[in-house]
């Protein structure tokens, strides 16, 4: 059913038809709208769940840990410094193989304090062991928590996953979104039956001390299930698609790259105005091309390479920085294309919620044919 909403309350909604039996919640901007939807859900009947409201961002993940190891579909949702405080449990709830998923309303790091949008906080914990999804805008986000749930679940995975989108951009707009039903997401996400739980008939552990002995076989499992949950995300995808028509098997998605010279590589909101700019350069002759990043990890570096095989160069987006180096994206993507001849620049913009418009697309399309890039693009040199 097709209804105009605000993003947050789309998500939380899809959250809700995913029948999670705990939200543990912590209010930060700007996630807050998610949870104190899923409060009234709860408060009115609509949600059978035990809802848990904690002290801090530390307390809601870790009551999130405790309760997914006793065998319940679990929820929370954070942003920014909340989410770095999570930063222990993060790690912990990966190692300890529980399928948590957890809204992030992607905002700005401090110092100095920011409330506005870039991709700083998730991006931080890339090499935490959780699924990283970004949506490009409200009908992706509130699909990506469903696909979200089915992979993080699945046996052969059992990792968390974060399912990502940019705050107040998304959060707090309203756009027509595509909402389930509960029978819908019934019949497309199983009940969780976990292979292990917490169990006083049964005792098991979770997350022991482990020795030098044993901890790189740890981390060689984490990472191989990580790497594996791809093929889950694809088999996922493909049934989403036959259920509800809309296409979500592929970890990133390609527009106008057919006979594309330029491609422009970027994830989360700023796809749509990218997608504007392009529709633009190409009335006018510009053979420019996007391909959206969906998934950041396990990072889809097949998929790049072969997307990405018929530019004549690459440009790379990237709302956040990975301080003194690059962006995070552009990283990985020369990665991807290592060994080819393809120039791959990188602009780091938009951080702390700073505009990016068709205009700086253009101009970032006309740098990178120069050559020019590596580079923070649009900074204010009068204040410098």
């Amino acid at each position: 059913m097709l209804e105009i909403t605000e993003g947050s309350h789309a998500v939380a909604e899809a959250v809700r038809l995913c029948r999670p039996q705990v939200v543990s919640a912590y209010p930060i901007t700007p996630q807050t709208h998610i949870v104190e939807a899923l409060a009234d859900f709860v408060a009115n009947g609509t949600l059978d769940a035990e809802y848990i409201t904690v002290e801090n961002e530390l307390s809601a993940l870790s009551a999130c840990v405790g309760a997914s190891a006793a065998g319940s579909r679990t929820y929370s949702a954070t942003t920014s410094q909340g989410l770095a405080l999570m930063f222990e449990v993060c790690f912990n709830a990966a190692g300890m193989r529980l399928p948590i998923v957890m809204s992030i309303a992607n905002r700005a790091m401090g110092a100095p304090l920011s409330i506005w949008n870039d991709q700083q906080d998730s991006i931080s914990l890339r090499d935490s062991g959780w699924l990283q999804f970004y949506a490009e805008d409200n009908q992706e986000a509130t699909d990506l928590h469903y696909i979200a749930y089915r992979v993080s679940e699945d046996p052969a995975v059992l990792l968390p996953s974060f399912v990502c989108f940019d705050g107040f951009i998304l959060s707090h707009t309203y756009e027509p979104v595509d909402m389930l039903s509960q029978e819908d997401v019934d019949k497309y996400l199983p009940k969780f039956a976990p292979p292990e739980r917490l169990d006083a008939k049964d005792p098991v552990s979770f997350g022991m001390y482990a020795t030098p002995e044993y901890y790189l076989e740890f981390r060689y499992e984490t990472d191989k299930a990580l790497k594996g949950a791809k093929d889950i995300i694809a088999q996922a995808g493909k049934e989403f698609k036959s259920l509800f028509g809309r296409d979500y098997n592929a970890p990133v998605e390609g527009y106008s790259l057919e006979d594309a010279e330029t491609v422009i590589v970027a994830m989360g909101s700023l796809c749509g105005t990218i997608k504007d700019a392009i529709d633009e350069m190409r009335a006018e002759g510009k053979k420019v091309g996007l391909l959206k990043i969906r998934l950041f990890r396990p990072f889809p570096t097949e998929e790049v390479a072969k997307f990405l095989k018929g530019a004549k160069r690459v440009a790379v987006l990237d709302k956040n920085i990975s301080l003194g180096a690059k962006g995070a994206t552009v990283l990985e993507v020369k990665d991807a294309l290592y060994g080819s001849t393809i120039p791959v620049k990188g602009y780091v913009l938009g951080l702390g919620g700073r505009d990016v418009r068709k205009r700086d697309i253009r101009e970032i399309i006309s740098l990178v044919e120069k050559g020019q890039g590596d580079q923070f693009y649009g900074l204010r040199r009068e204040v410098l």
